[in-house]
Parts: structure tokens; sequence; C-alpha cells
């Protein structure tokens, strides 16, 4: 399953991540860890040190690597050079897995150890100084975007992203790539603002969200985060001393986490297998499509020099019954 954790700067989404996380390896599922934040501390956040998050390599900058990699033997696609972010996979294209090795994952995952098992992380990698006035931060998160488009994953696995703060992931269609988006809200003016904007935009698109409460001190707060967001809310986490102390650089055993704040990420386990019932891969294929002509046609052709709504193939629909064809 793909699980995006959304919200604004500061309302907590990288922590809840990084629990969520955890909760996932406890139950001993198969993880892949993205952050996808111009802000890189979801490494921090799963006990990795500063030199050891520094350290992790930029998708970004093994863009031609993962491009080509995917391109595989598609004969649509002329060259990985003209592949975009939003370049759907068609016949001859490789598809990754949430399990298993693959060049993108040598090149660009690192092994992460948690109490309970090892993660996989990868990271978009952040906004250089060597990037201001000259690049957008959008042509960084486009790898994993590629990554989302090519991803085939079961259930009882996950690729939970962390990703970019506010609104910034409507600027291209990577928000319609996950089963369950998780938005991170305050109770207070702003932390349900971002919720409004993507309710708005999800709204046409069946994104399938929920609201988790955040920093949610007593019965007031509680009743604000219901009147704003309604149904939509899924479940609150109360203060924790385990994340204090983890935000402070020696966290306990994950199996101290107060007990309330385990229910609650049990909670979240539980939305997102729920909605992995309601998968529709031929929508997923449509909307991916439909971004591309999209993106091609407002920039991507003229950028590439190349006709790309020619790469995508009508009669192609990703699936889980392709990994037997794949394997073959």
């Amino acid at each position: 399953m793909k699980i995006a954790f959304v919200g604004k700067g500061g309302s907590g989404k990288t922590t809840l991540s990084s629990l969520f996380i955890r909760h996932l390896t406890a139950n001993e599922a198969p993880v892949v860890a993205v952050d996808a934040d111009i802000n890189q501390h979801l490494g921090a956040a799963l006990g990795l040190s500063d030199e050891e998050t520094a350290a992790l390599p930029a998708m970004g900058a093994h863009l031609p690597l993962i491009k080509d990699y995917l391109r595989g033997s598609n004969p649509r696609i002329a060259s990985a050079e003209t592949m975009i972010k939003t370049t759907p996979p068609g016949e001859g294209s490789r598809l990754l897995q949430i399990t298993g090795s693959n060049p993108v994952y040598d090149a660009c995952a690192r092994p992460v150890q948690l109490d309970d098992g090892v993660i996989r992380l990868m990271a978009t990698g952040p906004f250089t100084e060597s990037d201001l006035g000259v690049a957008c931060y959008h042509s960084k998160v486009g790898a994993v975007e590629l990554c989302l488009n090519h991803l085939i994953d079961g259930p009882e696995e996950f690729m939970v992203v962390d990703m970019t703060a506010g609104s910034d992931s409507f600027a291209s269609g990577m928000f319609t790539r996950f089963d369950m988006t998780f938005l991170v809200a305050e109770p207070t003016r702003k932390g349900v603002s971002v919720y409004r904007q993507y309710k708005e935009y999800a709204r046409d698109f069946g994104i399938a969200l929920k609201v988790v409460g955040n920093k949610v001190r007593d019965k007031d707060d509680l009743d604000f985060l219901r009147s704003e967001v309604g149904d939509d809310l899924l479940v609150t986490v109360a203060h924790s001393d385990w994340v204090r102390a983890m935000e402070k650089g020696r966290p306990p055993r994950f199996e101290l986490l107060e007990a309330g704040n385990r229910l609650a990420l049990q909670a979240l386990q539980d939305a997102a297998e729920d909605s992995y019932e309601q998968r529709d891969w031929e929508r997923y294929t449509r909307q991916m499509v439909h971004f591309h002509l999209k993106n091609a046609e407002s920039w991507g052709n003229e950028k590439t020099g190349a006709d790309l709504a020619a790469q995508v193939d009508p009669a192609f629909m990703l699936g889980e019954k392709l990994l037997a064809a794949q394997a073959s």
C-alpha cells in the first residue's frame, strides 16, 4: 500500500510518519520509507544521526539511472531523456516492488535498523545552494513520482511517503498516487487550513483522505477538530514523552510508546488496509495518464522536444497480475 503523510509545516507529519513506520515494522510489515519533504527530517526521526542523514543518497541525483531502469524495453519511450516525472509505464517497462532488490534501491535506498526490524529509507535530497534561482524542488520530487508510477504493491506491505509541507504536492499528479493520505492537523485554524485545500483538490479524484489530530490536549481541542473536519477525523494523538525523548535523540524502545498512541497508530494501519479493498487499478492508471498528458502539453513536449503523448500505451493497465509476467 502507498501511504502519504501531509500537513502544514510544524504539524508533526514527519513525527507521525516515523511512528507509523516503526509501528508497521513492529507488526512485521515490509516498509519502504521515502522522505519527499524539502526539509529532510525523516531520517533523524527514525534515529539516524545528522551525519547519517546527510549521507543518504539523493534520489534526484540518480534520476538518469531511475529513468533508464524503469524505461526497460518500452518501445514507446525513445530514450530515458524523454521521460518526465509523470511518464507512465507500458509494455516493456520495468516495475518496482516493495520487497526484493533492483538498481533503484541499490542506488537510492539505505537500510535503517529500528527496534523491531529493518526498513529501506530513500530521500529526494535537500534543496541545495546550487539549485537556488535555477531549479524547482518539484524536479527533485519527480524521482519519487516516477517510482510511484512504476510500483506494484500488495496487501500488508507499505511505501510510506513523508510529503512536502502544505499543498505543494498538487503541483503535479503525485497526490493521486496513494491508497491513503493521512493529513496531520493541529487543533487550530492554521492547522486545518491545509485540510480544506486537500479536501477541495482531492474531491474530484476519489482520494482517500483521513485526518490525524495532533497535539490534542483536551475535549475543547477535540471538539474543534470534529467541527472543522467532521467524519474525516480518524484519530487523535496525545502528548508523548516517548516522542519528546526521541526528539532529544534518546528514544526508549518503541514498545514503551504510550498505549493510547499505539492504539492510534493501529487505527491508521487498519484504515490503510481497509483502503486496499477499494483499490482500482484502472482508475489509478487512468489518472496517471491524465496528469502525464496535462504535463506533456503544458511543458513536457517543449522541454524534451518529443511528443510525450505517444508514450501512453492504451492497452496497458498497472496491476498485480503483471508481477507474474515480469518474473517470467
